[in-house]
């Protein structure tokens, strides 16, 4: 029994689709998407069409951009023979943020996982590739999440970049800045000893 008119159910629906939204929120989107003036409602329905019809992949990088290639790319003040291998674009916001790199990046668009059937071929690899075998690049600093298949993939990539001859890496896991060591579990702290450096 269908409690809304079909095409408010409908909007539930789609919002419900959405990574992180349950029913309940479903719901509240769609009624406060339902209450928006016309004009405001067109806006943002315009927002949606116009994203999905502009943003592209960044043909160096496969990050998000807007046609030709990303800012990062298209900087010469950054640093061309350094490349950090992430699987979001999100991933390179959150490294941008700390204002600590200058160098370049690859955006994998996921991570392997064979119960996902996800596999190489579904992911940015071949592009990152050839990047490298095209010469100039130094180090290649893997940047996925410190999860089994973050792991996996950057196991991966180490092993297909290895014959190029660059210097392969990997961001350092301890203990969080403020953290408590009594807190911490062995499988951090393990990492946390093999990551450290001089003071």
């Amino acid at each position: 029994m269908e409690f809304f008119p079909a095409p408010l159910e409908n909007l539930v629906e789609q919002f419900a689709r959405l990574p992180g939204i349950g029913s309940k929120s479903a719901q509240r989107l769609a009624f406060h998407v339902l209450n928006l003036p016309q004009d405001q409602a067109r806006a943002f329905a315009d927002a949606i069409l116009e994203a999905k019809r502009s943003v592209t992949l960044c043909p160096v990088c496969q990050n998000l951009t807007s046609g030709g290639l990303c800012p990062i790319c298209a900087s010469p003040k950054r640093d061309e023979s350094t490349i950090c291998v992430v699987a979001d674009p999100r991933d390179v916001v959150a490294i941008e943020r700390s204002r600590e790199y200058n160098g370049r990046y690859h955006v994998l668009h996921g991570v392997l996982s064979p119960m996902n059937h996800v596999g190489p071929d579904d992911l940015q690899i071949k592009s990152l590739v050839d990047r490298v075998a095209q010469g100039g690049i130094q180090e290649v600093i893997m940047a996925t999440n410190p999860d089994t298949e973050g792991e996996t993939t950057a196991m991966y990539l180490a092993r297909l970049l290895k014959p190029f001859g660059v210097k392969v890496t990997r961001l350092a896991y301890g203990i969080p800045v403020g953290g408590h060591l009594e807190f911490a579990d062995d499988a951090t702290l393990m990492r946390a000893l093999e990551g450290r450096r001089e003071l």
